[in-house]
């Protein structure tokens, strides 16, 4: 197994907004018009994008939410617990990662719209992972919600809202 630093040097991986380290690694170059893609989107979108993205334990990736779905995959380190909250205030946790027959799966798709955040499980010392967005990701579908107004939204969520979001 590689360790964090060697991920982030040898890839050159940055700071995330949301916390956690990327890169983009692709992006398609043709493109979804705007007149296609409804009133979501602020503009053409292109067809498909994807990045690394690598968590290590005590850092976390803040609740947020984009218009798309986003497909993450797991490659390397410990397990990722993926949080998410739908539109109607379900919470589910998702364990990403390679114990199939502990319940934990390789990939998983967020739905677009629903808040998510991520974080290492305990013990571990990082996730490394891949996530794709189709129609291509663009910060104008980006959310980053306060931590005041997700808790206005869902108070049944208070312990996972204050430990993942930021003030």
């Amino acid at each position: 197994m590689n360790s964090a630093q060697e991920i982030i040097q040898h890839l050159a991986l940055q700071p995330h907004p949301e916390g956690g380290y990327f890169k983009e690694t692709y992006r398609n170059p043709h493109q979804i018009p705007a007149s296609e893609l409804g009133a979501d989107y602020s503009g053409a979108r292109n067809y498909a994008t994807s990045i690394y993205f690598l968590l290590t334990q005590g850092n976390f990736s803040a609740f947020h939410k984009i218009v798309q779905d986003e497909q993450w995959h797991f490659y390397d380190g410990a397990t990722l617990w993926l949080h998410m909250i739908s539109p109607e205030g379900e919470y589910k946790r998702i364990e990403i990662g390679r114990n199939i027959a502990a319940g934990e799966v390789p990939q998983f798709t967020v739905p677009g719209g629903y808040w998510f955040g991520a974080e290492v499980k305990e013990g571990g010392e990082f996730s490394f992972v891949g996530c794709t967005v189709a129609p291509g990701f663009d910060f104008d579908d980006f959310e980053m919600p306060s931590q005041e107004d997700l808790l206005a939204m869902y108070p049944q969520h208070e312990n996972i809202i204050r430990k993942l979001t930021r003030a």
